[in-house]
This record gives C-alpha cells, structure tokens and sequence, in this order.
C-alpha cells in the first residue's frame, strides 16, 4: 500500500487493507467525490445493502445531506482524494479514493473492534476483491459516459 494513500485513513491500526487502481484519461477531470458517486451511488443498491448493511452490518445513514454518499459520511477530504467511514458493532471501514492524472484509486481500510469481526470480513473480503476492480472499471465507464452526455457542461462529476 503506497504510503500517499495509506495516510489517508484516520485508522490507528488497520487489520485489512487492499487497493484497486484503474487507468482512467484525464481521471483529474473529475473530483474525487465525482468518482466517488460514480463508484458508489453507481453499484447495484441490492449489491450495496446486501454487502454493507447487512453482512457487514454497518450502520449507514440514508439522509440527504452534504456530509454523506450513499449513506457513508465523508469523514476527510483533499483535492486529489475523499476518505468515507462507516462503523457496525463489530468493526468500522474507510473507503477511500484517490485521483492522479491517469489514474484512479479505491482503497478499502477494515479495523476489527471485535472478534467476529476477523470471520465476517474473512469471508466477505473473498466476495470484495471478486467484485471492487469491476467496481472500479465501471465507474471509470460511467465518468466517461457522464463527461460525454454533458460534453464540456460543469456538472456534479466535474472539477
């Protein structure tokens, strides 16, 4: 894990981590919560709940607000990157993105708060790294599709 983007967790111990990168022209174009939403808000809700609320048990809030996508709180934020959090009873997760000139980064940071933790992220995590680098080439789909449908329009994936 490059240490640019390991600092961007507020975590004092992480005790899973991983990285999906996905070339992407002119990835800083567009504003690390426009690929954000494109990540996020673009994934099947089914796939989402299922895999957040549910088996992960993470408590997210699905009110409209600035300070929240998906239901994740946007926790910290620079220009080249957007760190969400989200927290169940038995552990708590950092999702960040990073953007370079190329290239576009998803970062997934698991702290385990209780034992069962290590089980139930064990086995999801076989699920995660299965499906987050299609979550990551899809996004990078629906930027483009976005900045052609607009074609030059500033609009929520712009800069």
């Amino acid at each position: 894990m490059p240490e640019a983007i390991r600092s961007l967790t507020s975590f004092d111990r992480v005790d899973y981590v991983d990285l999906f990168v996905a070339p992407a022209e002119d990835a800083a174009e567009t504003s690390p919560e426009g690929w954000a939403r494109a990540a996020v808000e673009g994934a099947p809700a089914m796939g989402r709940f299922l895999a957040w609320e549910v088996c992960c048990a993470l408590r997210l809030e699905h009110t409209a607000s600035a300070d929240r996508l998906a239901g994740w709180r946007i926790a910290g934020r620079g220009p080249d990157w957007i760190r969400m959090e989200a927290e169940s009873w038995f552990m708590a997760a950092h999702i960040v993105f990073r953007v370079e000139p190329r290239r576009v980064s998803f970062a997934t940071f698991i702290r385990y708060d209780r034992a069962i933790a290590a089980l139930v992220w064990g086995l999801a995590s076989i699920v995660h790294r299965q499906v987050a680098p299609g979550f990551v080439d899809a996004a990078v789909r629906r930027v483009a599709r976005m900045r052609r449908a607009t074609s030059g329009a500033r609009g929520a994936f712009a800069r």
